[in-house]
């Protein structure tokens, strides 16, 4: 039996989150968007951890830098360290129950968030709008909801490549 995730939801998954970061919102939705793929390569490192390493959230995050216009390497470095931080904490984290699991993942992208405020004031790109602070709240709120959607894509992927 396979255990492994199928590429093409590994890759979608990663594309819906950059489709995410790009979609045009107004002006008030825009500050509180999720950072949807930080969730997404969040879940793959936990669930899929040799597939989904360091590098591979590198190459998302620079993705993420060009289509969203931002410093190049700010988003690759801020995914590079959400996922090292995952790794680091993996065998802990799985067995979390799901309120615990997601406060984690909620100070994680707290440790995004102040990563991001960080690498701009050193670079002198101008401080985000403040309702990007809530951005790691709704994140939290969000992560139950991403993981349940992805654990059941991926094991239903499962079920379906098992010989009968």
């Amino acid at each position: 039996m396979s255990r492994a995730a199928p590429l093409w939801l590994r890759l979608g998954s990663i594309a819906f989150g950059l489709l995410v970061l790009v979609l045009p919102l107004p002006d008030v939705l825009d500050a509180l968007r999720p950072h949807l793929l930080a969730l997404v390569l969040v879940y793959w490192a936990l669930e899929a951890p040799g597939n989904a390493g360091i590098a591979a959230a590198w190459l998302a995050g620079l993705l993420a830098d060009v289509l969203a216009g931002t410093l190049l390497g700010e988003q690759a470095l801020r995914m590079a360290v959400l996922v090292f931080l995952v790794q680091r904490f993996r065998a802990q984290l799985r067995f979390f129950p799901a309120w615990q699991q997601a406060a984690a993942v909620g100070l994680m992208l707290l440790n995004d968030l102040v990563l991001m405020l960080l690498l701009r004031g050193i670079a002198g790109a101008g401080l985000p709008p403040p309702g990007v602070l809530l951005a790691p709240l709704l994140g939290t709120l969000l992560w139950p909801w991403v993981f349940l959607l992805l654990d059941a894509l991926r094991l239903r992927h499962r079920e379906r490549s098992t010989p009968r």
